[in-house]
C-alpha cells in the first residue's frame, strides 16, 4: 500500500499540478478522488479543516494542505541524488518562481474565469483585458527559455501547467482567445513543449469531461446572479 495519499477531484488543475510532481519525483502514491456531488468526505473535511479544499496530501498520516505549499514540501522532502528538482537553487530565484507563482494563480487563474463567466459585452470587455495584462507578464518570464525552470520542468512549469490543456477548455465555454501565437508567442511555444511530454498527459482530465464541468459551473453561476432579487 503506498504511502501517500492524494486527495483530488477529477477536474481540478490544483490538483494536477500536484500529481505532475509526484510522479517527476518518481513517487509512488494513492489517489483518492473526491465527488462533490455527494458532499465533501469525512476524510477531506478531517486532512484540511480550514479551507475544506482538494488538493491535500497525505504523508503518513500527515497531512498538507494548498498545491503550491505540497509542491514545496514534495521538492525539500524528496531531494538528492537522481531526483528532479522543481526549486530553483539560489534564493533570489527561489523568491521569484514564488512570486511569479503567485502571480500566476491570483491573476491568471482566476483573471481568465472571470473573463470566462462575464456576460455582457463591456464587463466581458474588460475583464479580458485585464486577463491579457496578466499573461503578457507571464509571457516575458518564459522568453528565450524552454521552460520557466530552464532545460527542465521547474516549479513554475507545474503551476502554470494548467494554461496548455485548461485554458482551451476555458476560451471554449467563455467564448474568447487569449493564448494567441501572435501575442504570446514564447508562451505558446511553451505549451506545446509541455503539453507533448507523456508524463504531463498521463495526468490531464478528459477534456470533455472538464468543458462539461466548466459549463455546468457557468450555467449555476448565472442562474443564481438572475434569480438574485
Amino acid at each position: 500500500m503506498a504511502k501517500l495519499k492524494l486527495i483530488v477531484s477529477a477536474t481540478s488543475l490544483f490538483c494536477t499540478r500536484v500529481e505532475w510532481a509526484l510522479k517527476l519525483k518518481g513517487l509512488e502514491y494513492e489517489l483518492i478522488v473526491e465527488d462533490f456531488r455527494k458532499g465533501k468526505s469525512e476524510l477531506l473535511l478531517k486532512s484540511n479543516p480550514v479551507h475544506k479544499k482538494v488538493p491535500v496530501l497525505l504523508d503518513d498520516g500527515v497531512a498538507i494542505a494548498e498545491s503550491r505549499v505540497i509542491l514545496e514540501y514534495i521538492d525539500e522532502k524528496w531531494k538528492g541524488g537522481d531526483l528532479h528538482v522543481l526549486m530553483p537553487q539560489d534564493p533570489y530565484e527561489r523568491a521569484q518562481a514564488r512570486f511569479w507563482a503567485q502571480f500566476a494563480d491570483d491573476k491568471c487563474v482566476f483573471g481568465v474565469w472571470g473573463a470566462c463567466r462575464a456576460e455582457d459585452g463591456l464587463e466581458k470587455e474588460k475583464a479580458l483585458e485585464t486577463a491579457l495584462e496578466s499573461f503578457a507578464y507571464l509571457e516575458k518570464q518564459i522568453e528565450g527559455k524552454k521552460f520557466f525552470g530552464g532545460d527542465k520542468i521547474g516549479y513554475l512549469d507545474l503551476v502554470a501547467g494548467w494554461i496548455p490543456h485548461f485554458l482551451g477548455v476555458l476560451e471554449e465555454a467563455g467564448g474568447m482567445k487569449i493564448l494567441d501565437a501572435g501575442r504570446f508567442p514564447s508562451l505558446h511555444e511553451w505549451a506545446q513543449n509541455f503539453n507533448e511530454i507523456p508524463l504531463i498527459k498521463e495526468c490531464l482530465p478528459p477534456r470533455d469531461m472538464l468543458l462539461n464541468y466548466i459549463t455546468a459551473s457557468l450555467s449555476y453561476l448565472r442562474s443564481l446572479s438572475a434569480n438574485k432579487p
